[in-house]
């Protein structure tokens, strides 16, 4: 028997309030048109004042609890993917914890920005197979509106708020393909191309900072490093694009789910996209899809999933998993 890390639950939250392209015309040389065919995305959602990360984690987190049919003390360790999280310490992790009303084991925050998620899943997934936890709550939340530049037209109009969450459970496979849950993970970074995705500020500026990004140069990389650490991934679990039911990719831009969905030699009525109503939530992208992919009657149990993510760092990497 192989221990495996299955998902027995997933749940995510989005801020009420509903930002369209249009609403950017106001303010911005732009238009809806030009947001929408360079990018795919037609609205996102923004956190009210005074909502926080650890606000938008913890309803995502409670609802996938709800879907699990768990209590949070049910839970070994909550791990938080975010680059925004509520002050700098303590972790975003830790006030989720106390506000699900946890108060046994561990939680902290991850950071590798729009990558966040697939080594959280990562992280977690080594928790139980290493048997330190059972139940791990993994969850991705931003809310990136606080870190916006409102006068650059080209990464404003790009992001939005949100959060998602997977709770894992530990449970017996046969050691194949065939089982439930993380079946193989891949990570990557390299920290020579910092320069084209960034936030300026920090501990060392004493400022919270604008995110900087090089639109044309994150695209270049993008493409190719998506799908090679996804078939990477995926040799490792010992399977093919024919047996992949879903991918779910970061949801950045549509043009490089598209191009990452060409390179793997899928079809994009295999791809989960919901860019167009989130906008690039960062690290709660990808959980931000499972959970509305499950939602809409896509994912379902026993599918197997391919999700991959690139982020600031450059840090990237790709998760294969059977629901």
């Amino acid at each position: 028997m192989t221990r495996r890390a299955v998902v027995i639950g997933a749940g995510h939250y989005l801020p009420e309030r509903v930002v369209e392209n249009a609403e950017f015309e106001k303010t911005l040389d732009t238009s809806d048109e030009w947001i929408r065919s360079r990018s795919g995305i037609e609205r996102r959602h923004f956190a009210a004042e005074g909502e926080t990360t650890s606000d938008l984690a913890t309803k995502a987190a409670q609802r996938a609890l709800d879907q699990a049919g768990l209590a949070a003390n049910d839970i070994d360790a909550i791990v938080l993917a975010t680059s925004t999280a509520d002050l700098t310490f303590p972790s975003a992790a830790s006030m989720v914890q106390a506000k699900l009303g946890m108060d046994h084991g561990f939680a902290f925050d991850l950071q590798a920005v729009c990558a966040g998620f697939a080594y959280a899943l990562t992280n977690a997934n080594a928790l139980i197979l290493s048997g330190q936890a059972s139940r791990v709550l993994v969850i991705g939340a931003e809310t990136f509106s606080r870190i916006m530049d409102w006068n650059d037209r080209s990464t404003c109009v790009l992001f939005g708020d949100g959060a998602g969450a997977l709770v894992l459970e530990a449970q017996e496979g046969n050691g194949t393909p065939e089982d439930r849950g993380i079946l193989a993970t891949d990570l990557n970074s390299d920290g020579r191309h910092k320069d084209i995705l960034y936030v300026d500020g920090g501990i060392s500026t004493q400022t919270t900072g604008f995110l900087r990004m090089q639109g044309k140069e994150v695209f270049r990389h993008a493409v190719e490093k998506l799908a090679a650490t996804a078939v990477k991934a995926m040799d490792i679990a010992g399977v093919s694009s024919e047996d992949v039911d879903w991918v779910v990719p970061h949801q950045a831009n549509i043009r490089i789910i598209q191009g990452t969905a060409r390179k793997m030699g899928l079809p994009m009525d295999k791809v989960v996209v919901t860019v167009q109503d989130h906008g690039n939530t960062s690290a709660a992208s990808i959980p931000l899809a499972l959970s509305v992919g499950v939602e809409r009657g896509q994912i379902k149990k026993g599918d197997l999933i391919v999700t991959e993510a690139i982020g600031g760092g450059l840090a990237w990497g790709a998760v294969v998993l059977r629901w």
